[in-house]
């Protein structure tokens, strides 16, 4: 069998003690078969069989995604579906080219279950405009998906209609089923001003995505959740890591620190010293590792400044200064 048939039959099986190994599996295999991603290695003029460990792989930046066609070779595939950045009309989105849609939404799904349980357990609603009208959205599709796995019987996406909004709250809470509610910052922002605690956002779950998209001004996370949780109760407000460039997520569950799955490595660098990684640092700029980017790239390096903790989770502090805002869940820490 070829190597990508082999890792994606491990993919759904990794431990955190086995993705280190695949990890450097899956470098050796990129360094050689995703053209961007191997004339950058070039440039830097590495010796890659001093590669032993994962704190010696050199990342990808992530602007690449904005410039190229980070995919894998040698297959010549064509992308069946492209995610592209949230963004202005005078920023040059990234683009996340997939051979296979189906791997992002499975990987997702595997992840969320990990996390949260069966997806049939779950109504899934959500306050995403600003994704919805750009289009192109890996969020958008993700939630389109649990949506359907979960056999909900419920349109999952409100845009604007608060009112609707509220009205299936209540029919999925009066059919005892969990309720996740995905939200971008100003949309989760603007409920709250018009309906505050209603009796129909208590008792729900609320998985803010983060991003004021210029509508609203920003505001650190515990200022936010604080107001949030003003109109859906004192429990925790959910946030979701991730981005255009990943096909895994990480998760918090109300006090600000994200747990990533084992297909999520996660390393820091110093901001001022790209190449200077290591495993132990405990802030620093963050590199990602993420082993379901089997098809484009899976070592990149973004621009979130990020705080590690002795138990592998992980705070996102901010953006380095002068990088675009951009992703899931990018505002900026205490």
């Amino acid at each position: 069998m070829s190597f990508r048939t082999d890792y994606l039959a491990e993919l759904p099986h990794l431990t955190p003690e086995t993705a280190p190994a695949a990890a450097l599996r899956l470098f050796r295999h990129q360094a050689e078969h995703c053209p961007p991603y191997a004339a950058y290695l070039s440039a830097l003029g590495r010796d890659l069989r001093q590669v032993a460990r994962l704190e010696d792989i050199p990342f990808l930046p992530i602007e690449f995604f904005k410039t190229q066609e980070v995919r894998t070779e040698p297959a010549g595939w064509a992308p069946q579906e492209t995610f592209l950045s949230s963004g202005t009309t005078l920023q040059q989105r990234s683009r996340h080219l997939l051979r296979d849609p189906q791997l992002y939404r499975h990987n997702a799904a595997h992840i969320f279950r990990q996390f949260y349980g069966p997806l049939t357990e779950w109504t899934f609603l959500a306050l995403l405009p600003s994704y919805l009208e750009q289009g192109h959205s890996s969020l958008v599709a993700m939630v389109e998906y649990f949506a359907r796995e979960s056999e909900q019987g419920q349109d999952a996406f409100f845009l604007h209609n608060h009112a609707a909004l509220l009205q299936a709250l209540a029919e999925a809470k009066a059919a005892g089923r969990r309720v996740l509610l995905f939200g971008v910052s100003y949309a989760l922002l603007d409920l709250a001003a018009e309906y505050g605690a209603a009796p129909e956002l208590q008792h729900i779950t609320v998985l803010e995505t983060g991003g004021m998209k210029g509508r609203r001004r920003e505001m650190i996370r515990e200022e936010l959740h604080a107001e949030l949780q003003q109109a859906f109760g004192p429990a925790g407000i959910h946030s979701e890591y991730g981005m255009t460039e990943m096909l895994s997520q990480a998760y918090s569950f109300g006090d600000g620190r994200f747990h990533a799955p084992p297909q999520l490595r996660l390393l820091l660098r110093d901001p001022a010293d790209p190449f200077s990684v290591s495993a132990t640092r405990p802030d620093g700029a963050l590199n990602v590792i993420d082993l379901a980017n089997i098809d484009s790239c899976a070592f990149i390096e973004t621009k979130d400044l990020a705080r590690m903790h002795p138990d592998g989770s992980f705070e996102v502090l901010g953006r380095m200064d002068n990088s675009d805002i951009r992703g899931c869940n990018q505002m900026a820490g205490s």
